[in-house]
């Protein structure tokens, strides 16, 4: 699915999209309201609905689109709001946090360290 790290890009659509929009609707979205290229293959555009338990991730492979649609029964993603209607640019490991029901702002984690001793 949407495994790997063949998608440099992850572009979230913050606030609310209808999700009655298929393929042409969101790549529209991205064309037009974000000023962004739904063609560029690197790039995964996810979009959530008002209720907050259902998203669509568009994507652009080779010579198609695919478009990746989740439903959660219970439960809400934390999905970001944004009173200016920008995208916002999240990683790889910032979706699988969206997808797993968590924020994006995760404010603990192991620190990284700069020791190269093992001792």
């Amino acid at each position: 699915m949407l495994t790997g790290s063949e998608a440099a890009n992850v572009y979230l659509a913050c606030g609310a999209t209808d999700m009655r929009k298929s393929i042409d609707g969101l790549a529209a979205i991205v064309t037009h309201a974000f000023d962004l290229n739904p063609f560029e293959g690197a790039s995964l555009f996810v979009f959530c609905n008002k209720g907050r338990n259902k998203l669509k991730i568009l994507r652009w492979e080779n010579n198609g689109f695919w478009l990746y649609y989740r439903r959660l029964e219970r439960g809400r993603f934390r999905w970001p709001q944004s009173p200016s209607g920008e995208p916002m640019t999240v990683s790889r490991r910032q979706l699988a946090w969206l997808l797993d029901g968590l924020s994006i702002e995760q404010l603990q984690a192991h620190k990284p360290l700069a020791t190269r001793v093992a001792s």
